[in-house]
Protein backbone atom coordinates (compact mmCIF):
# COMPACT_ATOMS: atom_id res chain seq x y z
CA UNK A 1 0.00 0.00 0.00
CA UNK A 2 1.57 3.25 -0.88
CA UNK A 3 -0.58 5.66 0.66
CA UNK A 4 -0.95 5.89 4.49
CA UNK A 5 -4.90 5.86 6.47
CA UNK A 6 -5.43 6.40 9.90
CA UNK A 7 -7.25 3.12 11.71
CA UNK A 8 -10.51 4.93 11.95
CA UNK A 9 -10.36 5.93 8.23
CA UNK A 10 -12.51 3.97 5.27
CA UNK A 11 -11.08 3.42 2.29
CA UNK A 12 -13.58 1.01 0.13
CA UNK A 13 -12.02 -1.38 -2.30
CA UNK A 14 -11.23 -0.54 -5.67
CA UNK A 15 -10.64 3.18 -4.35
CA UNK A 16 -7.15 4.39 -6.25
CA UNK A 17 -5.10 6.68 -3.83
CA UNK A 18 -1.67 7.38 -5.24
CA UNK A 19 1.95 7.45 -3.18
CA UNK A 20 2.43 8.98 0.07
CA UNK A 21 -1.48 10.28 0.58
CA UNK A 22 -2.54 10.59 3.79
CA UNK A 23 -6.00 9.74 4.97
CA UNK A 24 -6.79 11.21 8.27
CA UNK A 25 -8.92 10.04 11.49
CA UNK A 26 -12.50 9.00 10.49
CA UNK A 27 -12.06 10.03 6.50
CA UNK A 28 -14.13 7.40 4.29
CA UNK A 29 -13.07 7.00 0.64
CA UNK A 30 -15.90 5.22 -1.70
CA UNK A 31 -14.52 2.75 -4.34
CA UNK A 32 -14.40 4.68 -7.42
CA UNK A 33 -12.74 7.46 -6.35
CA UNK A 34 -9.38 8.52 -8.20
CA UNK A 35 -6.74 10.09 -5.98
CA UNK A 36 -3.37 11.43 -6.73
CA UNK A 37 -0.29 11.25 -4.91
CA UNK A 38 0.96 13.45 -2.18
CA UNK A 39 -2.58 14.76 -0.95
CA UNK A 40 -4.38 14.99 2.51
CA UNK A 41 -7.93 14.45 3.26
CA UNK A 42 -8.34 15.79 6.65
CA UNK A 43 -10.64 14.33 9.93
CA UNK A 44 -14.15 13.43 8.30
CA UNK A 45 -13.59 14.01 4.93
CA UNK A 46 -15.65 12.44 2.55
CA UNK A 47 -14.92 11.20 -1.04
CA UNK A 48 -17.64 9.81 -3.22
CA UNK A 49 -17.38 7.08 -6.19
CA UNK A 50 -17.35 9.72 -9.15
CA UNK A 51 -14.55 11.81 -7.79
CA UNK A 52 -11.36 12.77 -9.05
CA UNK A 53 -8.37 14.28 -7.43
CA UNK A 54 -4.83 15.39 -8.48
CA UNK A 55 -1.54 15.45 -6.71
CA UNK A 56 -0.79 17.29 -3.86
CA UNK A 57 -3.95 18.25 -3.10
CA UNK A 58 -5.21 19.41 0.93
CA UNK A 59 -8.83 19.12 1.86
CA UNK A 60 -9.19 20.21 5.58
CA UNK A 61 -11.33 18.48 8.05
CA UNK A 62 -15.42 17.74 7.33
CA UNK A 63 -15.59 18.36 3.95
CA UNK A 64 -17.87 16.31 1.31
CA UNK A 65 -16.54 15.97 -1.80
CA UNK A 66 -19.77 14.27 -3.76
CA UNK A 67 -19.89 12.98 -7.03
CA UNK A 68 -19.33 14.88 -10.03
CA UNK A 69 -16.51 17.12 -8.52
CA UNK A 70 -13.18 17.25 -10.00
CA UNK A 71 -10.33 18.46 -8.02
CA UNK A 72 -6.83 19.38 -10.45
CA UNK A 73 -3.63 19.31 -8.70
CA UNK A 74 -2.41 21.55 -5.69
CA UNK A 75 -5.99 22.44 -4.90
CA UNK A 76 -6.65 23.53 -1.14
CA UNK A 77 -10.28 22.42 0.09
CA UNK A 78 -10.44 24.72 3.77
CA UNK A 79 -12.30 23.49 6.92
CA UNK A 80 -15.92 22.66 6.19
CA UNK A 81 -15.97 24.24 2.46
CA UNK A 82 -19.37 22.69 0.68
CA UNK A 83 -19.56 20.79 -2.48
CA UNK A 84 -23.08 20.42 -4.03
CA UNK A 85 -24.50 18.24 -7.30
CA UNK A 86 -27.68 18.85 -7.65
CA UNK A 87 -28.72 22.43 -8.19
CA UNK A 88 -32.76 21.68 -6.78
CA UNK A 89 -32.68 19.32 -4.18
CA UNK A 90 -35.67 17.84 -2.72
CA UNK A 91 -35.98 14.80 -0.54
CA UNK A 92 -38.49 13.06 -2.39
CA UNK A 93 -37.64 13.68 -5.59
CA UNK A 94 -34.71 11.52 -7.04
CA UNK A 95 -32.16 14.05 -9.21
CA UNK A 96 -28.95 11.52 -9.62
CA UNK A 97 -29.37 11.69 -13.28
CA UNK A 98 -29.22 15.90 -12.44
CA UNK A 99 -25.77 16.15 -11.15
CA UNK A 100 -24.18 18.92 -12.52
CA UNK A 101 -20.17 18.80 -12.94
CA UNK A 102 -18.07 20.89 -10.97
CA UNK A 103 -14.55 21.58 -12.03
CA UNK A 104 -11.89 22.96 -9.87
CA UNK A 105 -8.47 23.37 -11.34
CA UNK A 106 -5.07 23.44 -10.79
CA UNK A 107 -4.27 25.88 -7.65
CA UNK A 108 -7.28 27.15 -6.79
CA UNK A 109 -7.73 27.66 -2.89
CA UNK A 110 -11.36 27.29 -1.63
CA UNK A 111 -10.98 29.03 2.04
CA UNK A 112 -13.17 27.83 5.08
CA UNK A 113 -16.76 27.66 4.87
CA UNK A 114 -17.14 28.64 1.68
CA UNK A 115 -20.31 26.51 -0.16
CA UNK A 116 -19.12 26.38 -4.32
CA UNK A 117 -22.45 25.44 -6.19
CA UNK A 118 -22.70 22.83 -8.26
CA UNK A 119 -22.32 23.15 -12.51
CA UNK A 120 -19.34 25.93 -12.57
CA UNK A 121 -15.34 25.72 -13.20
CA UNK A 122 -13.27 27.71 -10.41
CA UNK A 123 -10.45 29.02 -12.47
CA UNK A 124 -6.54 27.69 -12.10
CA UNK A 125 -4.96 30.24 -8.85
CA UNK A 126 -8.52 31.72 -8.10
CA UNK A 127 -8.47 32.27 -4.46
CA UNK A 128 -12.37 31.97 -3.18
CA UNK A 129 -12.42 33.65 0.76
CA UNK A 130 -13.87 32.44 4.00
CA UNK A 131 -17.50 31.85 3.68
CA UNK A 132 -18.10 33.20 -0.03
CA UNK A 133 -20.84 31.37 -2.12
CA UNK A 134 -20.15 30.87 -5.37
CA UNK A 135 -22.71 30.96 -7.84
CA UNK A 136 -21.45 31.48 -11.83
CA UNK A 137 -17.68 30.33 -12.76
CA UNK A 138 -14.66 31.99 -11.48
CA UNK A 139 -11.62 33.14 -13.69
CA UNK A 140 -8.34 32.54 -13.36
CA UNK A 141 -6.21 34.26 -10.35
CA UNK A 142 -9.42 35.67 -9.28
CA UNK A 143 -10.03 36.79 -6.02
CA UNK A 144 -13.40 36.18 -4.68
CA UNK A 145 -15.46 37.43 -1.59
CA UNK A 146 -19.05 37.42 -0.30
CA UNK A 147 -22.25 36.66 -0.32
CA UNK A 148 -23.33 35.80 -3.39
CA UNK A 149 -19.57 35.94 -4.36
CA UNK A 150 -18.41 38.93 -6.55
CA UNK A 151 -14.86 39.36 -7.54
CA UNK A 152 -12.54 42.12 -5.85
CA UNK A 153 -9.20 41.50 -7.45
CA UNK A 154 -6.54 39.31 -8.34
CA UNK A 155 -4.27 36.55 -6.80
CA UNK A 156 -0.95 35.81 -8.05
CA UNK A 157 -0.10 31.74 -8.00
CA UNK A 158 1.76 32.09 -4.69
CA UNK A 159 -1.23 33.70 -2.85
CA UNK A 160 -0.53 37.47 -2.88
CA UNK A 161 -3.22 39.91 -4.07
CA UNK A 162 -1.74 41.64 -7.08
CA UNK A 163 -1.93 45.17 -7.65
CA UNK A 164 -1.66 46.23 -11.55
CA UNK A 165 -0.34 49.34 -12.55
CA UNK A 166 -1.33 51.68 -14.83
CA UNK A 167 -0.23 49.07 -18.26
CA UNK A 168 -2.47 46.53 -16.37
CA UNK A 169 1.15 44.97 -15.37
CA UNK A 170 1.79 43.30 -11.76
CA UNK A 171 4.56 41.66 -10.44
CA UNK A 172 4.20 39.42 -7.18
CA UNK A 173 7.31 40.19 -4.47
CA UNK A 174 7.42 36.58 -3.64
CA UNK A 175 8.76 34.65 -6.99
CA UNK A 176 8.90 37.62 -9.44
CA UNK A 177 6.67 36.18 -11.69
CA UNK A 178 4.57 39.10 -14.40
CA UNK A 179 0.75 39.25 -14.58
CA UNK A 180 -0.63 41.51 -17.51
CA UNK A 181 -4.30 42.26 -17.42
CA UNK A 182 -6.16 42.92 -20.24
CA UNK A 183 -9.62 43.10 -21.15
CA UNK A 184 -10.74 41.33 -17.97
CA UNK A 185 -8.43 38.33 -18.60
CA UNK A 186 -5.17 38.21 -16.06
CA UNK A 187 -2.42 35.87 -17.85
CA UNK A 188 0.76 34.82 -16.12
CA UNK A 189 3.30 36.48 -19.14
CA UNK A 190 6.41 35.09 -17.43
CA UNK A 191 8.20 33.82 -14.06
CA UNK A 192 11.04 35.59 -13.07
CA UNK A 193 13.01 35.83 -9.68
CA UNK A 194 11.89 37.26 -6.47
CA UNK A 195 12.69 40.91 -5.90
CA UNK A 196 16.08 41.82 -3.57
Amino acid sequence: MSYWKHDSAIVDEGAQLGEATKVWHFAHVSAGARIGARCSLGQGVYVGNDVVIGDNVRIQNNVSVYDAVTLESDVFCGPSMVFTNVYNPRAAVARKAEYRRTLVRQGATLGANCTIVCGHTIGCHAFVGAGAVVQKDVPDFALMVGVPARQIGWMSRFGERLQFDADGCATCSHTGDHYELKDGVCTLVRTGSPAA
